[in-house]
Order: C-alpha cells, then sequence, then structure tokens
C-alpha cells in the first residue's frame, strides 16, 4: 500500500496486520470525522484545502508512521494506530452533550469508553488472528512513546500538532521536516537533540492551543455542536448510535428536521456559524470550559537531558498558566 501524507510524504506499508487494521471498517470511519470538530467554525479555513489530512483517519496513520519512523515496536505501532478508534463524530464536541464540566475540561470521553467500544468492532479479531493480545495492545501504559500525560510530549501530542500547524499554514512541511529530524528517542522517552528546536517546538504548540485548540472560537464549536447534538437525541432526530457513524451521517439527519423544527434551526445556525457569538463576562447566555494543552519537551542541554521549563523558567510560568482549562461566557447575537 502506498500512502502520500502531508508529513511523512509517500511511504509505502506492507506489513500485514498493519494493512488489514488499515483497511477495517471501525479504522476507515475515521476518514468521515473531522479532527477538529465543525470546519464551519474553524478560524482558518485553510483546511478545506487539505481536507484529506485532516480527519481522526490520517492522525492515526500519522501516529503509526511517526512511531513507525522511529523504531517503536510492532505493538506500539499497532495501538499508535488504532488510538482514535472510539472517537465520536465532531471529535470533542461530544464531551459537550452532557454539559457536564469535568468532561469540557479534560475531553476525555473518547478515553473512557475506549476499551469497551472497541472490543464491540473487529480489531480483536484482527489482533488475535495475527498472535497479539488484545488486552496488551489496548493498555496505554505499555506504549510511553505512543501516550504520555501533559504536558509531556507522546507520538498522539507531537503528530497531530504539527499536522494541524501545516494543514492552517502555521508551518510549511519543511519546518515540519526540520522538527523531526531533530527529534530523537531514549530510553521510550521524546527528546530533542538541542533546546532551540525544543522552545521552537513548544512554541508552536503553544500558538495552537491559544488559536485553535482552547480559543473562543473552539469554545463556540464545541458548545454550539453539543447543544446541537444533545437535542437532536432528545427528540429523537438521531439516537446514540448515530454518535458513533461520522459527521456526514449526522448532518445529513438534522438537516432532515430543520425546516420543521423553529428550535432545531436556531441550534443548527450556531452550529454552522450563521449565527455570531462573543466572549461577555457581563452578559452571557452559557458559560463553557475548553481543555487547555501544552507541552514541556525534554532536550539535550549541556550534556544532559532536561525539561525546557527547567532551563527557561518563563516557560514554567507558561506551563503551569497553559494547564489550566479556558472559561468563557458566551453570548449568541
Amino acid at each position: 500500500m502506498i500512502h502520500n501524507d502531508c508529513i511523512f510524504g509517500r511511504v509505502e506499508i506492507t506489513e500485514p496486520i498493519i494493512l488489514e487494521l488499515i483497511k477495517s471498517q471501525a479504522l476507515q470511519r475515521l476518514k468521515g470525522i473531522d479532527q477538529g470538530g465543525c470546519e464551519s467554525l474553524y478560524v482558518c479555513r485553510t483546511v478545506l484545502k487539505n481536507k484529506l489530512h485532516h480527519n481522526r483517519f490520517a492522525h492515526s496513520l500519522g501516529v503509526y508512521l511517526l512511531l513507525r519512523k522511529f523504531g517503536a515496536s510492532l505493538e506500539e505501532q499497532i495501538a499508535g494506530l488504532i488510538h482514535d478508534i472510539s472517537h465520536a463524530s465532531f471529535s470533542h464536541s461530544i464531551d459537550y452533550v452532557s454539559g457536564d464540566e469535568k468532561s469540557q475540561k479534560e475531553h476525555n470521553h473518547q478515553d473512557s469508553i475506549f476499551d469497551a467500544y472497541i472490543r464491540q468492532t473487529e480489531i480483536p479479531k484482527i489482533l488475535t488472528r495475527y498472535g497479539f493480545s488484545p488486552k496488551y495492545i489496548f493498555d496505554d501504559t505499555n506504549f510511553p512513546l505512543k501516550e504520555r500525560p501533559l504536558p509531556e510530549l507522546c507520538a498522539d501530542r507531537i503528530e497531530y500538532s504539527l499536522r494541524e500547524a501545516l494543514v492552517f499554514g502555521e508551518i510549511k512541511k519543511e519546518d515540519a521536516v526540520k522538527i523531526l529530524k531533530k527529534l530523537t528517542v531514549f530510553e521510550n522517552q521524546w527528546v530533542f537533540s538541542d533546546l532551540p528546536t525544543a522552545k521552537g517546538f513548544a512554541n508552536i504548540f503553544f500558538k495552537m492551543n491559544k488559536i485553535y485548540y482552547s480559543g473562543l472560537s473552539s469554545a463556540i464549536m464545541f458548545r454550539t455542536i453539543g447543544d446541537c447534538l444533545g437535542y437532536s437525541l432528545a427528540r429523537k432526530y438521531i439516537n446514540k448510535k448515530d454518535l458513533y457513524t461520522t459527521d456526514e451521517v449526522i448532518l445529513r439527519k438534522i438537516k432532515n428536521k430543520v425546516k420543521k423544527d423553529d428550535k432545531l434551526k436556531i441550534l443548527f445556525s450556531r452550529m454552522n456559524g450563521n449565527i455570531k457569538c462573543q466572549n461577555n463576562f457581563e452578559k452571557y447566555d452559557i458559560k463553557v470550559f475548553v481543555k487547555s494543552r501544552i507541552v514541556d519537551p525534554l532536550c539535550w542541554h549541556q550534556g544532559k537531558i532536561k525539561k525546557v521549563s527547567d532551563i527557561d523558567k518563563k516557560w514554567a510560568t507558561v506551563v503551569k498558566e497553559e494547564m489550566k482549562p479556558k472559561e468563557y461566557f458566551l453570548k449568541y447575537n
């Protein structure tokens, strides 16, 4: 199989189990799930030109390719490939359907259901057929390169930040290539070869978080999608199983009901950015939390491995502040 990727370029995939997993319905479904949530509310519309590179499938394949590139075990490559299987349509917008503040602050819905969800797919049978233990593969603690807690680096975090920065025009492909050339693996940790590259990557991630991941536009996007999906569920326009199909399947079902339901029409208009919204602390319709992300990379510095925050105390302050969830007060016009 030949795959053309916006970061890794033209790559050949020959490993039988990887090829079968890629062809599985569970992985293919991710092609229909936008990486961010809903493109109509993005700060930058550049992504419309790069749709094939901005879905959960492209990201999942990217995590696999990153792990493969740096010599991770086949087990860890598999774990990276399937790590987003349990994502609902519109990605993290699912965390806003219930209105639960904890879910909004942590964006952890897909993680909380991962084990139960993936066991209902064809993935366990594929793994078993090739001699791999599903229990082992599904346990993140076995794979420190793939997954680590914030603000540490992991394959998932490295891949999605570079991919989205590239798709949204914040960096160029050659920038991503240079960053990866300065990245190394040492004792199951991601380590940059020098401080300037580590700080450069950390600043790219900081910018992506400030503008895209936890910015006002994301708060509006998550809340409006969550409200529309929640209302549609309550009115039985869609059901819970629909949430685990694709964005287009849900949009099609909701569109069929818009003309007959005035409230849904308003919610759908908000979700598509047709009703403007602003952040107004004094007069607002609803309060929203958004998970905030930041990284504190390791790097080689004066012969030792250190965190950027241990070298640059100003960055330590940034990390502390950016780890806190963002809070917005949305007022619809």
